[in-house]
């Protein structure tokens, strides 16, 4: 049936009757929060960083993001979601899944130019907001707080301060504060970055090694939840391996084999040099140093063994990024300049005019 005869006929067909779907509706700034306790005050960071965005002028949306958890937070969401028409919304994980995946389930939920996280409760003054957002304006791409001066007790300062002097020393950055997660981002940022595991607490490092534009601002700390003094030994070992992980996200991504090539080197070594050592020692004194006796004997077979086969997995790397090594890109190009010789400006010329025939 042709186009004309169907509307004689008064039918329509299947593709004329789904309805168009409607534009994502664009915002200046898109709020994420993450709500990891019931207790959270989800009231109170909306109606803090909303009045401060209205006085900037801003169209905003909050995306508040449970992780497995209701409570007074999830009453006060449901209440801001009626009270701002749409502008609040909520998401809610039956589990828990951490606040890498809160944040990225934020996002894709986020029609923001700019990303702004911030914590349950109102951490930092939300008078620098405008100070954040004023340095993204002038050609930042993230932008990091440095809460200065802290206001929390003494040892956790302590803590902290040595924590980010290690960062600062691996990355060779001037990251005073990666504990405060208050930021600011423009939207491009996340859409070329990956946050997976506890990586939410290095954002501003992995987009500084990508290329971008990170800023580090100093703001006015309010308050801050959790304990004081030494947390527990769980605690200081998973941030041990977080250093550990971003040793060789910053160093050693691209360059596999230098990393598994220097600690199966070293182990092979050790594992070398205590094995001619015993075999010295046996061809000195074959009576009283048989190989099989010792145990150390057995332990430095093990360490050249254990060698080689880290020296390997650098090797299946290397193999890898070689294969892969199209798809993969460490730089960021922020904008190309271009000059044009005379002779192509009036090349081009020549082009747009009109050709005259006889």
């Amino acid at each position: 049936m042709t186009l004309e005869a169907e509307r004689g006929s008064g039918t329509r067909s299947p593709a004329a009757e789904a309805p168009t779907p409607a534009p994502a509706r664009v915002v200046d700034v898109s709020v994420i929060v993450p709500i990891t306790m019931g207790a959270g005050r989800a009231k109170e960071v909306v109606e803090a960083l909303s009045r401060e965005l209205e006085r900037l002028g801003k169209s905003w949306e909050c995306i508040l993001v449970f992780d497995g958890v209701r409570g007074k937070a999830w009453v006060e969401a449901n209440e801001l979601a009626a009270r701002f028409e749409g502008r609040v919304r909520s998401i809610g994980f039956q589990q828990t899944f951490g606040e890498s995946v809160c944040l990225s389930a934020g996002f894709e939920q986020a029609h923001g130019r700019v990303i702004v996280t911030s914590p349950q409760y109102v951490q930092v003054d939300p008078f620098e907001l405008g100070k954040m957002l004023a340095a993204l304006d002038a050609g930042a791409d993230f932008v990091t707080p440095w809460r200065h001066p802290r206001i929390d007790p003494y040892l956790n300062r302590v803590q902290s301060a040595f924590f980010n002097w290690v960062m600062r020393r691996i990355i060779h950055g001037k990251f005073h504060d990666l504990n405060c997660y208050f930021r600011a981002f423009r939207r491009s940022v996340l859409e070329e970055l990956t946050i997976y595991g506890d990586m939410y607490r290095f954002l501003p490092v992995i987009a500084y090694r990508q290329g971008f534009q990170v800023v580090e601002v100093q703001v006015r700390h309010l308050q801050e939840w959790g304990g004081a003094g030494f947390f527990g030994v769980g605690v200081y070992l998973r941030r041990l391996l977080d250093i550990l992980g971003m040793v060789f996200l910053a160093k050693f991504t691209l360059k596999p084999l230098r990393f598994f090539g220097t600690l199966g080197g070293a182990v092979f070594f050790a594992g070398s040099a205590l094995l001619a050592w015993l075999v010295w020692l046996r061809i000195v004194d074959p009576v009283n140093n048989g190989l099989y006796q010792k145990p150390l004997f057995l332990l430095s077979l093990i360490l050249v063994v254990l060698g080689v086969q880290i020296i390997g997995f650098g090797l299946v790397g290397e193999i890898i990024i070689y294969t892969q090594a199209r798809n993969l890109r460490e730089y960021r190009i922020e904008r190309i300049w271009e000059s044009r010789t005379p002779r192509d400006d009036d090349a081009r010329k020549d082009d747009d005019e009109p050709r005259r025939t006889a």
